[in-house]
């Protein structure tokens, strides 16, 4: 990382509860509201913006681990406001305290940790998830094709 990243660093966001951040699952709208996973992402795209900053241009950030509080319900239409503030830097990990709020109040909070990697070992490690997916895809299909 470049220098310069500090602890009590911040960032703030606000982003409007669209239909692509309600609870859906399996295809179908199961609350029209905004989904943990929705706001999940919000939380971390935030924390994120923090640090890509100081971020090499060899390097990148992926998300490692989230302890968020989902506390309030949220409607379409809504403008939820997001902050981060860096609570830790350790080793190749920030850790971000995030907040969310909307019109009535706090409607999440918790902790988003980044690990920050060299962007060779995270394609290299993208490489080999991927041929281990081939040959359980072609085990799969030999194993179709025999019972035939």
């Amino acid at each position: 990382m470049k220098p310069g990243l500090a602890v009590g660093q911040t960032h703030k966001i606000q982003v409007e509860v669209t239909p692509d951040r309600i609870a859906c699952f399996e295809g179908r709208v199961t609350q029209k509201l905004y989904s943990t996973a929705a706001l999940i992402n919000d939380l971390e795209l935030c924390a994120r913006k923090i640090l890509v900053p100081f971020l090499k241009d060899s390097e990148e950030a992926i998300g490692c681990q989230a302890e968020i509080s989902h506390l309030a319900l949220t409607l379409p239409g809504m403008i939820v406001k997001i902050s981060a503030r860096v609570s830790e830097l350790r080793d190749n990990k920030v850790v971000a305290e995030v907040e969310a709020t909307n019109l009535r109040g706090k409607i999440a909070r918790g902790t988003i940790t980044l690990a920050i990697v060299e962007k060779s070992w995270l394609e290299n490690r993208m490489k080999q998830l991927s041929v281990i997916q081939n040959i359980t895809a072609d085990g799969q299909n030999a194993a179709c094709i025999n019972s035939v």
